[in-house]
């Protein structure tokens, strides 16, 4: 009866540990999307600044590797131009990696393939330079909308253009839709309603964290383990005052932060995919049609249906997507 309950412990021991290295083992890159802010083109360049001091504040305390994606539109404003950039410049005097966004987050699916590589082109002017005068290189590219082309052979062609130009893709493979929060947060925030604002926080990170599960899940069942994730995150007001939030949530789900780099590496990402359709999707997803497990419309966590009131009656009002 001794030894039985001795293997009894040492079996559940095991199986804690084994759970512990599982945890353990989850590695996640952080990237966020829209420098030097998604509604930059509705702020001064005091604004634009608050806000990019905050979020970059914000990350440093986090002590994690961070890449930015540049939309260097939001750079070139009457009078301003100087003060934004020194905004953008923030992320990279904090050792944080830029990319590029495209100039203008124009979607390869609604322009032509040469419109989309002239505006590809003129999104690095500014960020490359900075990237260089910090010692560092250029090297990776995000699709704005996840939209890579409505057929396969522009896809590919994009893909070598960017090849060619030394770009590198920068996949997405958690994503809880962060802006969507961001903007009924900054709609709260506009108003001083501290109350909406810790109820959009915690209907974020409830979604996040709904998110966040799903993926995983259908890694694992994809692969038979959970490879290197990419987080989607924007550069709003939501997570300037509250990635630390979300960090946490990362943190208590087992995941430890790692570069860009470090997460494609990764074998998962020379997974095959031919994935090509007006709605841009993670990678995680593209693998799962590519292997013929797509899910059905409703598989997904959906957003809190305040939330989406909310958002709806803005969007009305600014015209918003």
């Amino acid at each position: 009866m001794r030894f039985a309950r001795v293997l009894y412990v040492l079996g559940l021991f095991a199986i804690v540990m084994s759970l512990t290295c599982t945890a353990q083992q989850r590695r996640v890159a952080v990237t966020f999307d829209d420098l030097p802010g998604t509604n930059a083109a509705t702020m001064n360049a005091d604004e634009v600044l608050a806000l990019n001091t905050k979020l970059v504040s914000t990350l440093k305390a986090e002590n994690i590797p961070i890449i930015g994606f540049v939309n260097e539109v939001q750079l070139y404003f009457p009078g301003q131009v100087d003060e934004r950039i020194h905004a953008l410049d923030l992320w990279s005097e904090a050792g944080f990696d830029l990319g590029n966004h495209t100039y203008s987050h124009v979607s390869l699916n609604h322009v032509s393939l040469e419109d989309w590589e002239i505006n590809v082109l003129r999104g690095e002017t500014v960020t490359r330079m900075l990237v260089e005068q910090h010692h560092r290189k250029l090297m990776y590219f995000r699709y704005p909308y996840l939209d890579m082309g409505e057929d396969l052979a522009t896809r590919r062609k994009a893909e070598t253009f960017l090849a060619e130009h030394g770009y590198r893709i920068a996949p997405v493979t958690l994503d809880a839709w962060d802006w969507y929060f961001a903007q009924v947060y900054a709609d709260a925030r506009s108003r001083k309603d501290t109350a909406e604002e810790q109820r959009v926080v915690q209907s974020w990170l409830a979604h996040s964290a709904a998110m966040f599960d799903y993926y995983e899940k259908k890694a694992h069942t994809l692969f038979g383990h959970e490879p290197a994730e990419v987080l989607l995150a924007h550069d709003t007001w939501l997570e300037a005052e509250h990635f630390s939030d979300l960090a946490a949530l990362l943190r208590k789900r087992g995941y430890q932060f790692v570069s860009l780099d470090q997460a494609l590496e990764d074998q998962a990402y020379a997974s095959p995919d031919s994935y090509v359709s007006d709605v841009g999707l993670t990678s995680i997803d593209h693998w799962a049609i590519e292997r013929g497990m797509p899910d059905p419309p409703d598989a997904k966590p959906q957003i809190d249906k305040w939330v989406q009131d909310r958002y709806n009656a803005i969007a009305a009002v600014k015209k918003l997507p």
